[in-house]
């Protein structure tokens, strides 16, 4: 029995719920069992349950203020176990992935909400950003400390961060993967970095996908910019958190690939555009799980 699977069968003891037949859905930097009546357990990795707490707060809110959120099962808080959150949520019914489209819709209305009556933690765009580079043992030295730096110069140029759209109520992890698309609409995922902060961090988000990644085509981008009503990539400080979003890409590769060497090419492919060796944008990048 792992460590996620003997948290969720614990937690479930302590409020109540029967995880007898649980059956997993998705292993991951989190992990999802599905428990009888509809329901499913999610397994924080260690040391979120602050996190865990907000996710739950924030389904709560976003439901109540009427925007079509996957829900937190109500009056279960997050539930802490040997240091990992595990956190109860209604299954969604069948449904398919969102398109830029209606990720656009959704992050509309998201910006435009009042801020909650809770208090939302300020976006953290950095966060484990060091902790990946410091702690993958497949960098080598050069690469890490080419990678330490432009960390630290994405930071400094951050401070200087210039004026856009009013702060509010973010997202934090915007993409088409984090909307289910069920027979009623679209449906807002995973609300881990909900934050408040700069709505162009979201849209930049999607920006990614098509100036770097190369997988959302202009037709696309120019539809998600209608839909939401502004084209991010003509705002000042575009390029800066287009940097920092491509940092996070990065890194990410290179901490999945410390256990998915399948994944080491990318990883490396990665860090060599950052560092000038493949050209101008859009690289091409390959999505990793």
């Amino acid at each position: 029995m792992s460590t996620a699977d003997a948290a969720m069968r614990e937690a479930c003891r302590i409020v109540g719920l029967d995880a007898g037949d649980a059956a997993l859905i998705r292993a991951g930097e989190n992990t999802l069992y599905r428990l009888t009546g509809g329901l499913v357990a999610r397994v924080t990795r260690s040391g979120q349950i602050a996190s865990a707490k907000k996710e739950v707060w924030v389904s709560h809110w976003l439901a109540q203020q009427g925007l079509p959120v996957v829900e937190a099962v109500p009056g279960l808080d997050a539930t802490e176990v040997g240091g990992r959150a595990v956190t109860f949520w209604h299954e969604l019914p069948p449904h398919r992935p969102g398109t830029t489209v209606e990720l656009a819709e959704l992050l509309r209305l998201v910006h435009a909400l009042p801020v909650p009556d809770f208090d939302l933690p300020s976006l953290a765009p950095f966060v484990r950003l060091r902790e990946r580079i410091t702690e993958a043992e497949q960098l080598d030295d050069g690469n890490r400390a080419w990678l330490l730096e432009r960390l630290a110069g994405l930071e400094r140029r951050y401070d200087a961060l210039r004026p856009g759209l009013p702060w509010g109520a973010v997202h934090g992890d915007a993409w088409t993967g984090n909307v289910a698309v069920t027979a009623e609409g679209p449906v807002l995922l995973d609300l881990e970095r909900f934050a408040f902060g700069p709505p162009e961090w979201d849209l930049t988000s999607v920006a990614v996908n098509y100036t770097t990644f190369g997988n959302v085509s202009a037709e696309e981008w120019t539809r998600f910019g209608e839909r939401y009503g502004y084209d991010v990539t003509g705002w000042a400080s575009f390029d800066l958190l287009r940097d920092i979003r491509e940092l996070r890409k990065v890194t990410f590769a290179v901490q999945l690939a410390g256990q998915r060497p399948d994944i080491a090419d990318q990883a490396r492919y990665r860090i060599a555009c950052l560092r000038g060796e493949h050209g101008s944008r859009p690289w091409g990048w390959t999505g990793v799980p």
